[in-house]
């Protein structure tokens, strides 16, 4: 019979920890290529950051509708080009509404209105009404959410900007 010599052993301790250190700076490059080229395939507009503040309107609010609510003011961020802009609100935790810009107050719920300029800039602010609805009948203060959307460009997906909790009363 022949005796082999068998070495059944693991592998000795210096060799795993080389092996370890090996797979550990791989995976370290590996992740660094990975975050780096998700750097890079970055379409700007996507680390925009808007910041805005809110007033009631200081109106006297009716039961018939086309009442002012409140007025959303841009505090920070790069000019927003209207055309760019979706205007939603939520009355007293009711249905959104999408409001429209300017628009015939009878065709929707709300409505939205501007400066003559082309772009929303900081300090410039919005003044959100209701439409022919009655959102708001003054009688209480109303909370008033309202949701501003950048609507994407190209292949790019609207993008909620920011969510603005306001309260409007009758004055």
């Amino acid at each position: 019979m022949n005796n082999e010599n068998r070495n059944d052993e693991a592998v000795s301790p210096v060799i795993a920890t080389i092996l370890m250190v090996a797979i550990t700076v791989v995976l370290a490059g590996v992740l660094y290529v990975w975050a780096s080229s998700l750097a890079g395939e970055s379409t700007g507009g996507g680390l925009d950051t808007y910041t805005f503040s809110h007033r009631d309107a200081n109106g006297d609010m009716s039961d018939a509708g086309l009442d002012d609510l409140v007025h959303i003011q841009m505090t920070s961020g790069d000019g927003l080009n209207w055309a760019n802009l979706k205007v939603s609100i939520v009355v007293d935790g009711g249905v959104s509404s999408l409001c429209v810009e300017g628009g015939d107050a009878a065709t929707s719920d709300c409505t939205w209105d501007k400066d003559e300029d082309k772009s929303w800039d900081t300090s410039e602010e919005i003044t959100i009404s209701e439409g022919d609805a009655d959102l708001c009948d003054g009688t209480e203060p109303c909370s008033v959410v309202v949701t501003l959307t950048k609507v994407g460009v190209g292949e790019e997906d609207d993008k909620v900007i920011a969510t603005v909790s306001a309260t409007a009363e009758n004055n």
